[in-house]
């Protein structure tokens, strides 16, 4: 079974001010996302991978990817499993349910699952 990188993310103490500064830096724009405050990006690029800026969701500033997966739930108990912690509880929003976990050296990824 594959896990690809499905969708990258800014989350921002500012989104404002890093869309700002993105979009000024590359001509990025950016349609309404999921929740208030939260942007996708559009590169200019077919097919590009998906990717957003929002708020803080109850950490710090960081830049991160999320990968695929069939179950999060399954996914979340795995990564516990072998060492990791949970960053950020599943979440889910229409469309996607989402977490951060960290590997035991506290690399943060996300995990995604699309219904």
């Amino acid at each position: 079974m594959s896990h690809p990188i499905v969708h990258a993310e800014i989350r921002s103490a500012d989104p404002d001010s890093t869309r700002a500064f993105f979009g000024e830096l590359f001509g990025w724009t950016y349609p309404p996302g999921a929740f208030a405050g939260y942007t996708y990006v559009e590169s200019g690029t077919p097919n590009a991978l998906a990717a957003g800026i929002g708020p803080l969701q109850g950490g710090n500033p960081m830049v991160t990817f999320f990968v695929g997966v069939q179950d999060l739930d399954a996914a979340i108990a795995d990564a516990l499993r072998l060492g990791g912690s949970l960053v950020q509880e599943a979440t889910r929003v229409p469309g996607v349910a989402f977490a951060l976990i960290a590997d035991p050296a506290g690399h943060v990824v996300g995990l995604s699952q699309q219904p």
